[in-house]
């Protein structure tokens, strides 16, 4: 069995291997002779920040010490949280969760460090390292003991976030064991959060907790924004949520009439849709709250022509196209409504999709989140976008363009294990199976292979 010399000792061998005196290694590594020369005999503890100058004089990975690191300098001696702290960080941005996993479990054993640990966690989220991030919030929320506590909601509220991804499985999972601790977030941050949970139901098309959420959030919003106009302290001492609280009231019956829509309860989103439209009630005049009611007046202006179409009110299809065609991140969903729309009706919208020929082409390249939507619910709108479109082709006889976009539907479906929509395309494709060619069965056949190998 090879010994592993200490990181001092492996030090040293370089010095003499350059022939290199502590004093030259010192002004290399910018460390002073007496720093060095107290790492070297070992009389002297060893900073992270030191360890690093070293590593890079050495010519060495930065991480390459980090393992015996934790053996000399932390399991060997009383826990600092002065000198691990820095060392934690390190582990993040270097992606060494091996060795932030050791460091952990040691912390873990007393509760005290579980704020410190719980900061870590927060700075690694905002800068981005979720991976690590989620391995921190997991062991902190595992750690601690008060149940209603904020900052085990906090966790719950950022692992919802972390895990939530293009896998419709895992989001509903991700959802579901979030639901329980939004009610223990801060106030403020209560409605970005039920804003988030509505918005994921929402791309799973969940509607009846869509509208449970969307619910609690008018309500909650509204004591928000009432709150903030009684308050006699100055604002800017006050905790603000991401948005102005009228635009998370407007959002939730935005909610609401998406789902009276989806329930065919036309004159209900109609009149949700109103709700928001009319916003003048709003006594800000900041650019923020000009941008929010021009968003929405935009949004009511195009749902209220969903909504009529959707009902029957084909002469609305114009004005609609009209007044999404010059906002790309409003396309996706336009074409969705209209497709829908078509395929329900009866209609031939084959001028509008030359119109966007463009971009559906784009779309199917990859379907990028735009504006306000978020990467799950681009993703579902994609989808259904696309099983449509292939009813809608397949109807007219355009058979070999509506087996492509019904295949791109089966694939994209699997790949954010969308079921539902993956068995939807299963029996279209035998319901129009005998205008198939040989070669489309083929690959149709090879496909749902694909797609069983990838369940298995």
């Amino acid at each position: 069995m090879e010994i592993t010399p200490t990181i001092r000792a492996e030090v040293q061998t370089y010095l003499i291997r350059k022939s290199l005196t502590m004093t030259e290694f010192g002004h290399m590594i910018d460390l002073n002779v007496g720093t060095v020369s107290g790492i070297v005999t070992g009389n002297r503890s060893i900073s992270v920040h030191q360890l690093d100058r070293i590593t890079m004089g050495m010519n060495l990975p930065p991480d390459y010490f980090y393992e015996r690191y934790i053996e000399e300098c932390i399991e060997e001696e009383p826990l600092n949280w002065r000198r691990i702290s820095p060392f934690l960080y390190r582990c993040v941005e270097l992606g060494r969760l091996d060795c932030l996993r050791r460091v952990v479990g040691m912390l873990l054993d007393n509760p005290v460090y579980l704020p410190s640990l719980f900061e870590v966690a927060e700075d690694s989220f905002k800068k981005g390292y979720t991976e690590a991030a989620a391995f921190l919030y997991e062991n902190v929320a595992e750690g601690e003991r008060y149940q209603y506590s904020e900052r085990l909601a906090v966790c719950q509220y950022r692992l919802f976030t972390i895990r939530i991804r293009d896998d419709q499985e895992k989001n509903y999972d991700a959802a579901i064991q979030f639901e329980p601790y939004v009610e223990r977030l801060d106030e403020v941050d209560q409605l970005e959060a039920l804003k988030d949970l509505a918005n994921t139901y929402r791309s799973l098309r969940k509607w009846d907790k869509v509208e449970l959420f969307a619910k609690t959030l008018e309500i909650k919003a509204d004591i928000q924004y009432k709150l903030d106009q009684a308050h006699d302290v100055k604002k800017e001492n006050l905790k603000k949520p991401v948005s102005p609280p009228f635009a998370y009231w407007a959002f939730s019956h935005l909610l609401r009439a998406e789902v009276c829509e989806a329930r065919k309860d036309y004159e209900k989103a109609l009149q949700h849709t109103y709700k928001y439209a009319d916003l003048s009630w709003v006594k800000e005049t900041d650019e923020v709250t000009f941008k929010w009611k021009r968003r929405y007046e935009e949004w009511s202006e195009a749902n209220a022509y969903v909504n009529k179409l959707h009902a029957g009110e084909i002469s609305v299809l114009d004005d609609y196209v009209a007044s999404f065609s010059s906002r790309s991140e409003e396309i996706l969903p336009g074409l969705d409504n209209i497709i829908e729309a078509a395929n329900r009706f009866r209609l031939d919208i084959d001028h509008i999709l030359k119109q966007f020929e463009k971009e559906i082409l784009t779309l199917l390249d990859k379907p990028e989140c735009m504006g306000v939507y978020n990467q799950q619910f681009t993703t579902e709108r994609f989808t259904h976008f696309l099983r449509e479109l292939a009813i809608y082709l397949l109807r007219k006889g355009r058979f070999s363009d509506g087996f492509t976009f019904l295949f791109s539907c089966l694939e994209k479906s699997a790949e954010s294990n969308n079921r539902i929509q993956a068995i939807r395309c299963m029996r279209l494709f035998t319901h129009f199976k005998e205008h198939a060619s040989a070669h489309t069965k083929e690959v149709y056949g090879d496909l749902i292979k694909a797609v069983n190998e990838d369940e298995e």
